[in-house]
């Protein structure tokens, strides 16, 4: 029975970063993005070539260029050219 709970356990963590939406910058440059979950608001800075994972459970960003989206935490953002596009 504990090896069913912990294994239950290690899926239900695994499954959450699989949820969580991805950024990746193509630029040669850094880029913000602003993600507010709930009440907090935090930056996420991506340099060069990076690709962070973030909003697990859904939340507002705010690209580079201004743009505010909504995600839901399944989505992929690529940034090229200082503009965000979605895959």
């Amino acid at each position: 029975m504990k090896k069913i709970l912990v294994m239950l356990a290690s899926v239900m963590a695994g499954s959450g970063a699989a949820m969580a939406a991805s950024a990746i910058n193509s630029d040669a440059e850094p880029r913000t993005l602003i993600v507010t979950e709930g009440s907090t608001q935090s930056e996420v800075v991506l340099g060069a070539g990076e690709t962070a994972q973030f909003c697990p459970d859904g939340c507002f960003v705010t690209m580079p260029n201004g743009d505010r989206e909504a995600l839901t935490g399944a989505e992929t953002i690529e940034i090229q050219n200082g503009r965000a596009r979605f895959r």
